[in-house]
């Protein structure tokens, strides 16, 4: 799935979506599969209330962008993300990386050594793991 709007000054999944976008997510990432009025009940019972039709409009938009499926159960639709949460944000910052590195090369991985300064001893180590092991794999 290819989510098109990155924003960089978003924080968690406001960076891939819009603040009712990553209510409903956080909400079905929990539940597993809601209907509309399921999803709007948790919502009421976060935040203030929400119509449900803009939940059913959010839901319908998400599921357009291919991070929801839906089945029908009789007449009733229910709505699954398609990603755990944690598979959405790997596969999401994989790409990031990927684009960055397209578009900027070398200085980017610069930058993110820069930022891992102050990253705890293991990250480090499992990173100098990966670097040796890409360096064996040019070898060969």
């Amino acid at each position: 799935m290819n989510i098109k709007n990155f924003k960089y000054d978003g924080v968690g999944l406001n960076r891939f979506f819009g603040p009712l976008e990553a209510k409903i997510m956080d909400i079905l990432w929990v539940a597993e599969e809601l209907s509309i009025k399921e999803v709007q009940q948790r919502l009421e019972h976060q935040d203030k209330p929400v119509n449900f039709n803009t939940v059913m409009t959010v839901m319908n938009r998400l599921l357009e962008k291919g991070v929801l499926e839906k089945r029908m159960q009789g007449r009733l639709s229910l709505f699954r993300p398609i990603q755990s949460k944690e598979e959405f944000i790997e596969e999401q910052s994989k790409k990031i990386t990927e684009n960055l590195l397209d578009e900027f090369g070398g200085i980017v991985i610069n930058h993110m050594i820069d930022a891992i300064k102050d990253v705890d001893q293991t990250v480090l180590e499992k990173l100098e793991q990966k670097i040796q092991r890409l360096k064996k794999d040019n070898q060969t």
